[in-house]
């Protein structure tokens, strides 16, 4: 089949989450149809990543990306808008011109928009087969869910609403969407009644891609991988720093944390012992080589790529029961759950000083990684539903 497939994300190299899907989505589809990318770019230059994904792409269009500024005029504009301020302010008349060019050139058979960031140019595409590819619903509806003051639940609730109008409102233009969790699909369900084809496709990583990376172990190293433009990663940390690592510090006096990813200039606790890389291309010998993967998220949706990559490399995982949402695990077993600032040390610790306890974890992680996140346990079914959602 001929694809045309939106991405809000440049994906290679696969350096975040949303990233690393995509790329594995297009590894699937490009061994048995011809697919054209038209992307957003986050990066100034595309330059030597552009031979790899030739090799998946028959065609790849690139436009710069616009980050979402809340003070801009547009955003502004946007609190009058039936659509996210985000949308409006980020929208692109060249993304929009790019896709009619696109599809007035070749005929297409199914378009793939992954994410909110492409699926909002679903009206220069209709009546073209279309799959909404990741739908995520959970940090809108948390983060009103859970305000605790009236502001918050003002602010909030006034975004929540626009935002499950404005996904109703687009899924009409789609014959289907995809979610990474039951959960998604659940809370999408109750949202968009009327929209039912809606697909549990997980996470997943390509074992093959983290075989052979090794990195010099360095013991009571711990190791955060994420950006803090995403929210909840930042919010995440700054718990972190603030409430869990001093006790751990006690107890343990020459831990240390790498936190690796774009900081974007936030501020954090002055705590000793952490280092910041900023961006790094490839984290995986840094995950491999620290002691524990730290995932201390307590909002957000979907599921956390960095846990899997973490036990495909073998290194154990401390996390929320947010962190592990959406991820079928068994705390104690695959990795230690903990949502108090003295459970969360604990564990730490103990994974730290029980070498028999880390290797049972790192084991049995593995093992779940190779039967249910496996691209090649998950991706048939992303496949089967193009040629359901093209044949029906």
């Amino acid at each position: 089949m001929q694809i045309l497939f939106l991405s809000n994300w440049y994906p290679y190299p696969p350096s975040n989450g949303s990233k690393l899907r995509i790329y594995n989505l297009l590894r699937a589809l490009a061994q048995h149809h011809d697919v054209t990318l038209l992307t957003f770019a986050d990066q100034q230059d595309i330059g030597s990543e552009k031979p790899t994904l030739s090799k998946l792409c028959r065609e790849i269009q690139v436009v710069p990306r616009k980050s979402f500024s809340p003070s801009s005029w547009r955003a502004r504009r946007g609190f009058l808008s039936k659509a996210p301020r985000s949308v409006v302010d980020t929208f692109s008349s060249d993304m929009e011109q790019r896709i009619r060019q696109t599809l007035n050139a070749r005929n297409y058979d199914v378009v793939i928009a992954s994410q909110e960031g492409t699926a909002g140019y679903s009206y220069c595409f209709q009546g073209i087969t279309a799959i909404f590819e990741e739908v995520e619903i959970g940090v809108p509806y948390e983060r009103f869910a859970y305000a605790t003051s009236a502001w918050q639940r003002f602010r909030y609730g006034l975004t929540w609403i626009k935002h499950r109008r404005y996904l109703a409102y687009l899924l009409r233009d789609f014959q289907a969407c995809t979610v990474v969790s039951t959960r998604e699909q659940n809370l999408l369900t109750k949202v968009t009644p009327d929209h039912q084809a809606i697909e549990v496709i997980p996470n997943c990583i390509d074992l093959a891609d983290y075989g052979g990376v090794k990195g010099p172990p360095q013991w009571n190293h711990l190791i955060f991988t994420g950006s803090f433009r995403y929210f909840a990663n930042y919010e995440g940390m700054t718990w972190f720093l603030q409430d869990i690592f001093p006790r751990i510090q006690a107890r343990v006096p020459d831990v240390q944390l790498t936190i690796t990813g774009d900081h974007a200039g936030l501020p954090l606790p002055a705590v000793n012992n952490v280092i910041l890389t900023g961006f790094v291309d490839d984290v995986r010998p840094l995950i491999a080589s620290a002691s524990i993967s730290l995932v201390p998220l307590r909002v957000g949706g979907g599921t956390r790529l960095k846990i899997l990559e973490a036990m495909a490399l073998g290194t154990p995982v401390v996390t929320t029961s947010k962190g592990a949402e959406g991820l079928d695990v068994e705390p104690g077993k695959h990795l230690l759950i903990a949502d108090t600032p003295s459970a969360f040390a604990e564990a730490i610790i103990l994974l730290l000083s029980e070498s028999r306890l880390r290797q049972q974890v790192v084991d049995n992680a593995y093992q779940l990684v190779c039967q249910k996140y496996d691209c090649a346990a998950v991706m048939p079914q992303f496949l089967s539903l193009i040629d359901r959602v093209a044949t029906g």
